[in-house]
């Protein structure tokens, strides 16, 4: 997903502090080195068939208001009349900035502002760190978090979802190399990079412990502290492999010669797990903002969002509130669904 993962969040107050890998790690797209490919242009032409705009001037799609939507928005978040978003505007082409350097775009700004049409709020986007959307969220500086956030038993102790994508990592690889990796097995022995603190650092240790367990060789796990020496590493045969967010690496391997995706796994291995809307437990605004998602799901504008940026395999048939009290449940019913489907 490579923004640095500090360790270092000694001086977040215990709230915050709960499930603190689980909290700064899920589907997290800092974590995801960008391999912007598209330099200086405003437009990259993918081989999926996709254009990508990363100008400022986004032309987005948009929605008008609903009447009734609007209404059941909590006082409290809309007495300004803005919905204020945060995104880590860290990873093409979930959120990242646009060739101006200060703009934020992105799948999940388009998304957010969906919502935002659909509610009568005028968008407010703020950029801001992986790390720090778990504590400004708790004390109200953003109202919902729309950057690819995965949903996790963690998570819902403090927040309240509203599901709009499917949550999957990939791995990529040079596009000389002949790796297919679907379990552990086929990680044993080989160099992978991966952010710190994250979700797929949490699978890949996982991993290491069958692989030592079985007596094979574990995977050597390798830490950069930028996108580009992720991306370098791994095109230099440095490392093997990469594990990012599955939306990360398929636009390098649509928009750059030399990468190739060789896998596939759920973010929440061994569990299902999705991407959601996060906002503030209990404030009455995640089922909002999920009947605003499912609404733009009915009149399809939320299917030309994800066309748009060549992510049409992620859509969701319909939003879910998710929260401490149901999730349990919700998750059980989605690792059958895809246990179902791959059976």
């Amino acid at each position: 997903m490579a923004l640095n993962r500090t360790r270092a969040l000694t001086l977040l107050p215990a709230v915050v502090l709960l499930g603190t890998a689980a909290l700064t790690g899920c589907s997290d797209p800092g974590a995801a080195a960008a391999g912007n490919g598209a330099g200086g242009s405003t437009a990259t032409a993918a081989s999926n068939g996709i254009v990508y705009n990363t100008s400022p001037d986004q032309k987005r799609i948009r929605e008008e208001k609903d009447t009734a939507l609007a209404a059941k928005v909590p006082e409290k978040i809309g007495k300004d009349g803005k919905l204020t978003v945060a995104t880590t505007a860290g990873s093409i082409p979930l959120s990242f900035h646009a060739t101006d350097d200060k703009t934020p775009i992105g799948v999940e700004v388009d998304l957010a502002q969906l919502v935002a049409d659909k509610l009568g709020l005028e968008l407010d986007v703020q950029v801001t760190s992986w790390e720090n959307w778990p504590l400004k969220t708790q004390s109200g500086d953003f109202e919902a978090v729309f950057s690819n956030v995965g949903v996790n038993k963690d998570r819902v102790k403090l927040f309240d979802f509203s599901s709009y994508r499917a949550a999957f990592m990939g791995f990529e690889a040079k596009k000389s190399s002949n790796y297919t990796i679907k379990s552990a097995e086929d990680i044993s022995g080989l160099k992978v990079s991966v952010g710190s603190g994250t979700n797929q650092e949490k699978i890949l240790l996982a991993w290491n412990k069958e692989l030592e367990a079985k007596g094979k060789a574990p995977a050597t796990l390798q830490y950069y502290s930028s996108d580009a020496d992720t991306i370098l590493a791994l095109s230099s045969g440095r490392t093997d492999l990469n594990i990012a967010p599955y939306p990360s690496v398929t636009y390098r391997q649509n928009t750059r010669q030399d990468l190739k995706v060789v896998g596939k796994i759920n973010a929440g291995w061994p569990s299902e797990t999705l991407v959601a809307a996060t906002t503030l437990r209990g404030n009455g605004l995640a089922p909002v903002i999920t009947d605003a998602i499912n609404s733009a799901i009915k009149d399809g504008s939320y299917a030309k969002v994800l066309q748009r940026w060549g992510l049409s395999e992620e859509a969701v048939p319909e939003s879910k509130t998710i929260t401490q009290e149901n999730f349990a449940a919700t998750q059980a019913a989605a690792t059958a669904t895809a246990s179902g489907k791959a059976s």
